[in-house]
């Protein structure tokens, strides 16, 4: 049976609307209309699209509080988020993330792009079904009320040149042709279910030496699916490239017929000129996770020039140490006002398209993200009479003043899954305490 929800705002493709009406009828948006309320369901404050989480690393979240005390780098966070790699098993991942999932719901997002390489068990042995971590994670998406991304990730060696050590050894298939038989039997099982799609990831030129990337990019062709990659997030991982390839990471992967307009590359901070002309002319998705990036102090990546070029511009919370999609939005721009000394980079709508249209259409989702008939029916409401959104309206109450906390309603796939500022599930943070308390 449609149910009707009144806007008191909307952001519309045409602007912002007042007084809106949105019939859905199972998972779609059927009619939009303005009038009155009369019995429909009231959503007070701004309603905008469903957020896309472009880019995430679920496990993660158990770092957050942990990885910044005292100083380090990148590759010491590494090392402590393989000691969370190394005690997880499909039952624990599921439950923790659950709860991750729960916590991108009460901050607007009705689908993530899960980037997962934590496939098999302690020692690099393999569970009885192979994907049991991947089935945990879809499993978890929808108890959440999310659509998912599953981006299965080949992950191969442990750096340019290096076998995989540690923790490690449970990402690796032994080479891209088993990584595509395990991928492949994934992308069976959900085969015509809707809500899930079954993507793939290069996870990096450190992970997966070039002569392996096409058999990747040839299970994204052949599943016309997205295909991700970590790109240039560390100055060390381009120079080890140019040392052994004699090619940037961005170079390698075009050579490898890895970028187009179903691929992204994630953070792509350190570019060059070539390499933001490649992504450019090839339409591949750019993934900024300005907080994640700040966090492990990667650098300030060129995001509007590569939009420019023709790289469409998508956000992710990466590591999750903030999930806030609005926040990863305006930092965005604050990032290249720090970096060029000016201000004005972007418009609050062209950030916004970032955190809903554009993100959903890199998941493989292009139906998604935007409040028209026909599109998901994704509804999330944001208050504005809140201490931080009072007297601000339109996308810049959401991009520059608004954070997660002031979502009050989120209505993913047709399904109200978070009313009042609290998800269907319960208490997330009580979910969140068990479900890292376990993996300590």
């Amino acid at each position: 049976m449609p149910l009707t929800y009144w806007c008191e705002q909307a952001w519309l493709p045409e602007g912002l609307t007042e007084s809106v009406l949105v019939e859905v009828d199972g998972t779609r948006i059927a009619k939009i209309t303005q009038g009155e309320p009369g019995a429909a369901e009231r959503l007070p404050g701004l309603t905008i699209p469903g957020l896309a989480n472009a880019h995430s690393h679920a496990f993660h979240r158990a770092l957050r509080g942990t990885t910044q005390q005292g100083k380090g780098d990148f590759w010491t966070w590494r090392d402590q988020m393989y000691q969370v790699a190394g005690v997880l098993d499909p039952d624990s991942y599921r439950r923790l993330a659950t709860a991750v999932y729960a916590e991108m719901a009460l901050a607007g997002i009705t689908c993530v792009g899960e980037f997962h390489y934590l496939h098999h068990g302690p020692g690099g042995r393999p569970y009885d079904d192979p994907n049991s971590m991947g089935h945990a994670l879809i499993d978890a998406a929808r108890a959440a009320g999310l659509r998912i991304a599953l981006l299965d990730t080949c992950y191969l060696t442990g750096g340019v040149g290096t076998g995989l050590t540690g923790p490690q050894v449970r990402f690796g298939d032994g080479d891209a042709e088993r990584w595509a038989v395990r991928a492949d039997a994934l992308a069976s099982a959900y085969h015509g279910q809707h809500d899930v799609e079954i993507g793939s990831a290069i996870h990096s030129v450190r992970a997966v030496p070039p002569e392996q990337m096409p058999v990747v990019a040839e299970f994204s062709h052949h599943h016309a699916a997205p295909l991700h990659a970590h790109v240039s997030e560390q100055r060390a991982e381009n120079a080890a490239c140019i040392e052994r390839y004699a090619a940037t990471p961005v170079e390698v992967l075009h050579e490898r017929g890895a970028l187009g307009p179903r691929s992204t590359a994630v953070h792509a901070t350190h570019l060059t000129d070539v390499d933001i002309e490649l992504l450019g002319q090839s339409s591949t998705y750019i993934c900024m996770c300005p907080t994640t990036e700040r966090d492990l102090a990667d650098g300030i990546g060129p995001a509007r020039t590569l939009h420019d070029r023709g790289a469409p511009v998508t956000l992710g919370s990466d590591s999750h140490a903030v999930i806030d999609l609005f926040e990863e939005a305006r930092a965005v721009e604050l990032n290249e006002r720090l970096a060029s000394e000016r201000r004005g980079h972007w418009r609050a709508a062209e950030l916004l398209a970032a955190a809903t249209v554009t993100g959903h259409a890199s998941l493989g989702f292009p139906d998604a993200g935007m409040l028209v008939p026909g599109a998901w029916a994704d509804l999330v409401s944001i208050t504005l009479d809140s201490v931080r959104t009072a007297g601000t309206t339109g996308p810049e109450a959401v991009v520059y003043a608004a954070s997660a906390a002031d979502v009050h309603s989120v209505v993913a796939s047709g399904r109200r899954i978070v009313a009042d500022g609290h998800h269907i599930s319960g208490n997330v943070g009580r979910m969140l305490i068990e479900a890292i308390g376990a993996l300590r």
